[in-house]
């Protein structure tokens, strides 16, 4: 059986759905027979330095060539061709979401990262994607053979039911802020709704995109909604899974998603929940378990907040609906079972 390295750039504990996912994954595969060590890449990814890419160079081309490597796409997705060259192992890419569609960026470097993401890709042995929603995308726009691409979905661990508030009505949204997120969209849509008695928390990082985070404390300043509005930051799993517990309404404002996997826990605690048709954000949820928007629609999206806000009947049966989905959500354990097939159908 062969050595596996991941190679993900950056804290490996950084609060983020895809290092949430790493750190599963790699937490599990002793238990299945596998050997494998972490190779922190520089924390300048996807945008490395010259230094950061001199060093992956050294790094990555030290891997034994009877290794697998499964390199994030967070970085792989950026590396110059010459580099990926120098790998003598097989290649796995561990994509997210494709860097060109992240929000927030230039159209010439979202045409850059495009162009880098395709040709690395070509690379690669095998390509595992965390969403149903990725695998047409890699394959039309990103030249992707589809023999070459397994879904696997993230894991949700077991929750028990949300009791929510009720009085004022809670809203939770959770992920680090970033102009993906949608946050700015999120507040906007609200202002009209001030009639409503409702609470908002946004749960997440505001150190990776400080400017953005800046730019929402002003927002929620300016509309008046300090009061109604807060923002934690990164809070220990205890406090979120109370957060989960006693909300009444999960909201994710997301202009684009590779899974989602904040939905997902919102399901597994039966929440109902207002979302965005973002990316695998359509997908990952069923339709009956919540109100859907498009992306970047605020008016769409206070009409559904308001929707579920003022029908506690339109509340429960999207909750009942979001309960039974949870119910039927893969586990780590089947995630990292799925991980390893790959694998070894690529082991060197």
């Amino acid at each position: 059986m062969p050595d596996i390295v991941f190679a993900i750039p950056g804290d490996i504990h950084t609060p983020t759905g895809g290092y949430a996912y790493g750190r599963r994954i790699m937490s599990l595969f002793p238990a299945l027979g596998f050997k494998h060590q972490r190779l922190q890449l520089a924390d300048s990814f996807p945008t490395p330095t010259q230094a950061g890419l001199e060093e992956t160079r050294r790094l990555l081309s030290a891997i034994p060539s009877d290794n697998v490597l499964v390199i994030d796409g967070l970085a792989y997705g950026a590396l110059p061709e010459e580099i990926i060259k120098c790998i003598s192992c097989r290649i796995i890419a561990l994509v997210h979401h494709p860097l060109a569609l992240e929000s927030g960026i230039s159209e010439a470097d979202s045409a850059k990262f495009a162009a880098s993401e395709k040709a690395a890709l070509a690379h690669a042995d095998a390509v595992i994607v965390t969403g149903p929603a990725m695998a047409p995308i890699l394959e039309a726009e990103y030249a992707v053979p589809a023999e070459k691409i397994t879904i696997a979905m993230p894991g949700t661990n077991p929750a028990l039911r949300a009791t929510g508030t009720g009085t004022p009505l809670q809203l939770l949204a959770v992920g680090a802020i970033s102009p993906r997120k949608g946050y700015d969209v999120l507040v906007k849509a609200l202002g009209p709704l001030s009639h409503l008695d409702w609470r908002l928390t946004i749960a997440g990082a505001q150190d990776r995109d400080p400017e953005t985070a800046g730019a929402l404390k002003q927002q929620i300043q300016k509309a008046g909604m300090v009061d109604r509005i807060k923002l934690p930051g990164v809070v220990v799993p205890a406090t979120l899974e109370r957060f989960y517990e006693t909300a009444d309404i999960f909201v994710m404002p997301t202009l684009f998603e590779g899974y989602g996997m904040v939905l997902a826990e919102a399901m597994a605690c039966g929440l109902p929940i207002v979302s965005t048709k973002g990316g695998a954000a359509a997908f990952t949820v069923p339709d009956g378990a919540a109100l859907k928007v498009p992306p970047g629609d605020v008016e769409a999206l206070t009409e559904a907040l308001k929707q579920a806000l003022s029908n506690k009947k339109l509340r429960k049966k999207l909750a009942d609906a979001a309960w039974e989905a949870g119910r039927k959500l893969p586990t780590w354990n089947e995630t990292a079972r799925k991980f390893a097939e790959v694998i070894m159908d690529y082991k060197a």
